[in-house]
């Protein structure tokens, strides 16, 4: 039973995007337009490119690049949202700053990035990591800061201490939060990948990008582009997974409309 509701879910969730690919994929058969190919060619351009070596070369570090970005967004993203939680003062100081550099596009940083961290892996994974950090750590310090203030003192009636409280209480309590915070990074890192790849870089999915449009390579520029789609889809769709899993305690009421609405 719950693997045909599965299903449903799937082709609820699906049939826009199939329907729209097709439209896409017979409107486009008699394309002559050097700059909208026929969706046959972008697919065999897509196959060609990225069922190959091209895989190899340009997906996989830029899949590793924001890997290790997201890695270090989350790391330090959630430490310090934690320890401006625990100390009010210390987060008051810092709110300005947080907030002035959360302000600022990552992608405006580049330059900058590039000449500290040098303009290799090391420089992509720092930009994406900065512009990733900032909804995590933000979206932390308001969800403990939202904990109701008396199961704090309850807590420490009972001298809990402050390993347990911040496993058991704190964490827990914010992770509705936290969750927010870690899909908008996802979104954001994206983004960062790939403007990253395009500015400076000999290697990664951007860089394919702009190169095939720089060449007029147009159906590999779109096979890149919708391998990026492909990509965010797929982090999308497991990321929502995992947040079902860290927010299972709560009540799946989003879940049971989209299964209603499936069922009706």
């Amino acid at each position: 039973m719950r693997i045909l509701s599965g299903f449903r879910l799937l082709a609820w969730e699906l049939w826009l995007p199939i329907l729209l690919v097709t439209v896409w994929y017979f409107g486009s058969a008699s394309s002559k337009s050097p700059y909208f190919p026929p969706v046959s060619r972008i697919w065999k351009a897509f196959v060609d490119n990225w069922f190959g070596p091209g895989f190899t070369q340009d997906a996989i570090p830029s899949l590793t690049n924001l890997a290790a970005g997201l890695i270090i967004a989350l790391i330090i993203g959630i430490a310090a949202g934690l320890a401006l939680a625990l100390f009010p003062l210390a987060a008051e100081i810092a709110d300005p700053f947080l907030q002035f550099f959360r302000a600022i596009p990552a992608l405006a940083v580049l330059p900058a990035l590039f000449i500290v961290f040098g303009t290799g892996p090391s420089g992509n994974i720092a930009a994406i990591a900065f512009g990733a950090v900032w909804p995590i750590l933000l979206n932390t310090l308001d969800g403990i800061r939202s904990i109701d203030p008396s199961i704090r003192l309850v807590a420490r009636s009972y001298r809990i201490h402050t390993p347990l409280l911040i496993s058991r209480v704190l964490l827990p309590g914010a992770m509705p939060q936290i969750t927010v915070g870690i899909r908008t990074s996802l979104a954001i890192g994206v983004v960062i990948m790939v403007g990253s790849e395009m500015y400076v870089s000999t290697a990664g999915i951007g860089h394919f990008v702009i190169v095939s449009q720089q060449t007029f390579a147009i159906a590999d520029m779109w096979s890149g582009i919708l391998l990026l789609g492909i990509i965010g889809y797929i982090l999308n769709v497991g990321y929502g997974v995992i947040e079902r899993w860290l927010l299972r305690w709560q009540p799946r009421t989003h879940g049971a409309l989209v299964a209603k609405g499936a069922q009706s």
